[in-house]
């Protein structure tokens, strides 16, 4: 399933906004998640298309 237009814009908007253009944690990806009310599954998707590595991940949600 791809991200929806506003959904695109609207993680592209965040990681603007905490300086994340490389990589994220997966503790800070769940954070933005919940923060933001944005799927753990729509971070994940934006960040593999756009190249943004997700690293320390514990539980194997992000790939």
């Amino acid at each position: 399933m791809l991200l929806g237009t506003m959904d695109h814009k609207k993680v592209e908007k965040i990681f603007l906004e905490e300086g994340i253009d490389r990589e994220i944690t997966c503790p800070q990806a769940f954070q933005i998640a919940e923060r933001h009310k944005i799927a753990k599954g729509d971070i994940s998707e934006y960040c593999n298309s756009h190249k943004i590595k997700i690293k320390a991940c514990q539980l194997g949600c992000f790939k």
